[in-house]
């Protein structure tokens, strides 16, 4: 069995900060590292460019996969920002959606 078989795949995923400085703000993951880190992007705050290396135990892992980021970066490697922050939206959207049904 390979090791990218065993350890699971976070790209695109949308993650919620729970430690430092950017505390419960919401970023996508653009890079695996390995195991513990992960590389974040929001394509506003923190551009592609420039990602945040992030312990993954100081992360709160949501429900929502981006597929247009995850298809964009398995395939070349790049993501727009603007393409984050349309996910990031649509990702706010939905979250919006699931408040207003579930309150």
């Amino acid at each position: 069995m390979k090791d990218s078989e065993v350890r699971p795949s976070w790209i695109g995923q949308v993650v919620q900060i729970t430690q430092g400085r950017d505390k419960d703000k919401y970023a996508i993951v653009v890079k695996q590292s390995d195991d513990k880190f992960v590389w974040l992007a929001d394509g506003d705050k923190r551009k592609f460019d420039r990602p945040k290396k992030k312990n993954v135990l100081h992360l709160k892992f949501i429900d929502f996969v981006s597929q247009d980021v995850r298809k964009s970066l398995l395939d070349t490697g790049r993501v727009t920002n603007s393409k984050l922050r349309y996910a990031m939206n649509k990702f706010a959207e939905e979250m919006l959606e699931i408040q207003s049904k579930g309150v």
